[in-house]
């Protein structure tokens, strides 16, 4: 694929290892990755989405194949803008391919012109979810494994500013 993009979008409150992997593994098929950060102003996360892009832009420093940016309404609509014809999504579990699959059909009734391309989840990163590491950081546990240091060390400062 010569000259090709992919959108990799999401949440990422807070970015993963699994997301990581799923952004690294596009890369292997793609020659660009808009990682995109869905925001929603009725939704507050733990991070912003400037917050977060700051913290994918650490991560990811040195992978000059990866371009950051927010999008919020339809995804597809935020693809055209861009000019990309692919959507990345990661799924790890049956809970997620029903869900992205039927997101996958609605897009398609949208946009016929786009794809997705699902990445299933590496085993070690199936269990991973934002939600089980807010609260396993939350409580006081580690995010070994689960999360990079510095995204643990950003999470841990946003908890102990909510006090």
């Amino acid at each position: 694929m010569k000259n090709s993009t992919a959108i990799c979008a999401g949440s990422f409150d807070p970015p993963s290892y699994g997301h990581i992997n799923i952004i690294e593994r596009a890369l292997d098929v793609f020659d660009k990755v808009i990682v995109a950060i869905a925001y929603h102003n009725s939704k507050t996360g733990l991070f912003t989405a400037d917050e977060r892009i700051s913290i994918f832009k650490e991560l990811l420093k040195d992978e000059k194949r990866v371009e950051f940016d927010c999008f919020e309404g339809l995804l597809v609509e935020y693809a055209k803008t861009k000019g990309v014809k692919t959507l990345v999504r990661g799924i790890r579990t049956v809970a997620d391919y029903e869900y992205e699959l039927q997101m996958s059909i609605a897009n398609r009734r949208l946009s016929p012109d786009i794809d997705t391309l699902f990445f299933m989840s590496e085993g070690k990163y199936s269990h991973v979810s934002s939600s089980i590491i807010k609260s396993v950081i939350k409580l006081g546990g580690s995010g070994t494994g689960l999360i990079h240091p510095y995204v643990e060390e950003k999470m841990k400062e946003k908890f102990s500013s909510e006090k």
